[in-house]
């Protein structure tokens, strides 16, 4: 099985919507290690890693977010493998 890591950031009415709650449950439903965390600038950035069809299936849950969010845009960029232990929303 391919492992692949990616950062993610993303932007929109992403803060104070339970995006980073509900993206942590979706991690851990897919069984993708890393982290989501609040940006000061508004936006939330993440570290996603784990099989490739996982990760994609995270970030394409990124595309959607949480039922009161508004994602206007994911960046995406390839990132090294950690080795995290679990999810966290930090």
């Amino acid at each position: 099985m391919a492992e692949r890591a990616v950062e993610v950031v993303v932007t929109g009415l992403v803060q104070g919507v339970f995006f980073r709650a509900r993206c942590a449950d979706e991690a851990r439903r897919l069984g993708v290690r890393g982290w989501v965390a609040n940006e000061y600038d508004g936006s939330v950035r993440g570290h996603f890693e784990g099989a490739a069809e996982a990760v994609d299936a995270l970030v394409s849950w990124c595309r959607e977010g949480s039922p009161r969010s508004r994602v206007d845009r994911v960046a995406l960029s390839d990132a090294v493998v950690e080795h995290a232990p679990g999810f966290e929303a930090r």
